[in-house]
């Protein structure tokens, strides 16, 4: 009896996933996932960890920028407008020296460092990554020129901002306002202020994939085109 068909989001995350255990073979390797809230990327992530564990023979692990926040104070000390959270709103020197640098170093790394919920640090245990291990960090703006060259590759999962805005905003009930499903509410500007900042920041930086998740069922894989370059207008 035939086996049954695999769902094409599978398919395309078993297509994902070979491309990305192919980045640096033999060693430590971090690829970024990076893309607007509510595109998808953290499912996408917790999705290509869980396989790996049954078709990888590499291990691979995860960190969510969304774990290495600034305190509120600081955040929020000029201000809550777009460039504010684009500037202020992430410690990516914590990211570098509890993540990316122990682990490039062959060491342990500490997988977060703030709760964003309760404003509060946190000191998980270090977690020690095998020596080819291969770590996916997720989050927003990971193209941006100070961490370009931290990723051995990266992929940008992209959908309209009139399907990611609502996304986003259902995980968040008890802040929704009427209207907001519109990107252009003004309720929304914050975010898609800040993603506009980071288009034009993250120009020159193209992704080594490109995964279009408007349609969570049946996702895409793009190769960025060069000629026409593609992650420009993405978010």
């Amino acid at each position: 009896m035939p086996a049954p068909d695999l769902p094409v989001r599978q398919l395309v995350l078993v297509d994902l996933l070979s491309l990305m255990l192919a980045t640096g073979p033999g060693r430590r390797a971090v690829v970024a996932v990076d893309g607007p809230d509510g595109v998808g990327k953290t499912r996408m992530v917790a999705e290509l960890v869980a396989l790996a564990e049954h078709v990888a023979g590499r291990e691979v692990l995860s960190v969510a920028m969304d774990d290495f926040h600034h305190p509120r104070a600081l955040r929020y000390a000029m201000g809550r407008d777009a460039r504010t959270h684009y500037e202020d709103a992430f410690d990516h020197a914590a990211l570098r020296s509890r993540v990316l640098q122990p682990f490039r170093d062959g060491g342990p790394v500490v997988p977060a460092s703030w709760d964003l919920e309760e404003d509060r640090p946190l000191d998980p245990d270090p977690v020690q990554p095998s020596e080819d291990a291969l770590l996916v960090v997720e989050g927003v703006y990971l193209r941006r020129p100070e961490l370009v060259g931290e990723w051995d590759a990266t992929c940008l999962v992209t959908a309209p901002a009139r399907i990611t805005v609502p996304r986003g905003n259902a995980r968040l009930p008890h802040r929704r306002v009427p209207g907001d499903d519109d990107p252009a509410h003004p309720a929304n500007a914050r975010y898609t202020g800040a993603q506009a900042l980071y288009r034009q920041q993250a120009r020159t930086a193209p992704p080594t994939w490109i995964v279009d998740n408007t349609d969570l069922q049946r996702p895409e894989i793009i190769v960025p085109d060069p000629d026409e370059p593609q992650w420009f207008e993405q978010g």
